[in-house]
């Protein structure tokens, strides 16, 4: 995926730090081949626990900060974060949500966007997926030529195929241990967000991922999506 030097890539992410747990090495290894990267986060993260409160307001300043950092670790040119409510995207219309990605899409030009799973156990992930695909949508005028459907840890294996088909990957992209190293760098810039392992989302769980989906196509590391669409010019 990372072939075509000077792609513009999007990655369209529900939450701070699902940019970097679905396909953060992949962002890696595009900015290493000189495509631009760009990163759009949808959701003001934090909420749902701290409140929207004051409590709440420092949270989401910090993990605006700490996406920033992430960023700059991932070498992402821009990155836009929309502030929409935590884990509520469904109280919200659909219509509002892809303008968001339109918006970015209109901005950024990609020719490859990754976001969620639409299977996923998170409802706002569920709904970032629909309106990606939405904004995306083939017409004749769109420079989007790739859509992929990342996993994010403790999240999309835990759906237990409940709301839909569970997570099967058709599509890996072979890493090699510098990129699996800019990963768990970048999800350490968000300290809050890492657990112990043995949480799926701990440094070990990282590392224990990549190894696996490397496993299924036949190398060391791998990160692994669903493919949603290509057009092939």
């Amino acid at each position: 995926m990372a072939d075509n030097v000077g792609m513009e890539v999007l990655v369209v992410a529900a939450h701070p730090d699902d940019e970097v747990l679905g396909c953060g090495a992949t962002l890696a290894k595009h900015a290493r081949a000189g495509d631009r990267v760009f990163v759009q986060i949808l959701g003001e993260g934090g909420t749902a626990r701290a409140g929207r409160g004051k409590v709440g307001v420092k949270r989401v300043a910090e993990l605006q900060r700490c996406a920033a950092k992430a960023a700059k670790v991932l070498k992402v040119k821009d990155l836009t974060m929309s502030g929409l409510p935590d884990n509520r995207f469904d109280g919200l219309e659909l219509l509002e949500i892809v303008q968001h990605v339109e918006r970015a899409i209109e901005r950024y030009q990609p020719e490859v966007i990754y976001t969620h799973f639409w299977a996923d156990l998170n409802v706002d992930h569920r709904l970032t997926c629909q309106a990606v695909v939405t904004a995306g949508r083939p017409m004749g005028v769109s420079a989007v030529r790739r859509v992929a459907a990342f996993e994010v840890l403790s999240s999309t294996e835990w759906s237990f195929g409940t709301v839909g088909p569970s997570f099967e990957p058709n599509v890996f992209e072979r890493l090699d241990e510098e990129l699996l190293e800019a990963k768990v760098e970048a999800m350490s810039c968000y300290p809050r967000e890492l657990r112990e392992w043995p949480h799926p989302r701990s440094p070990e769980g990282i590392e224990v991922l990549a190894r696996r989906r490397g496993s299924q196509c036949g190398a060391g590391l791998a990160e692994a999506f669903t493919l949603i669409r290509e057009v092939i010019l």
